[in-house]
């Protein structure tokens, strides 16, 4: 027989006493002005932390197939071409993406010490 009420998404914790508590607001902050300051603390953090080569792995990842792409489209070279040319970009991107992203953490780190 199909089941005529929707389950319920959320878990609801029973005490021992026969009670069910359920889990408050615990995703969103209470205040415009709190999520603004949240935001701003976790974009900071994220600006402090130093450079890895898996962070310029993944954006080359990325870059790489979308040009890729852009020039089997806009020039019309032949698949093996375009696989040659994507992979030499990759193997590119990598490096330069953790050189420019350390000379950018470089600089901030600076341009802190300053202040």
């Amino acid at each position: 027989m199909a089941q005529t009420k929707r389950k319920r998404t959320r878990k609801h914790r029973g005490t021992p006493a026969g009670t069910i508590e359920r889990a408050g607001r615990t995703g969103r902050p209470q205040t415009r002005q709190d999520a603004k300051q949240i935001a701003r603390q976790r974009r900071q953090e994220r600006l402090d932390s130093p450079p890895t080569w898996r962070s310029a792995t993944t954006r080359a990842a990325i870059a790489a197939p979308i040009f890729a792409l852009l020039v089997l489209l806009i020039f019309k070279k032949s698949i093996a071409e375009v696989v040659v040319l994507g992979a030499f970009v990759f193997l590119i991107y990598i490096p330069m993406g953790y050189l420019t992203d350390s000379a950018i953490y470089r600089y901030r780190q600076r341009k802190a010490a300053a202040r």
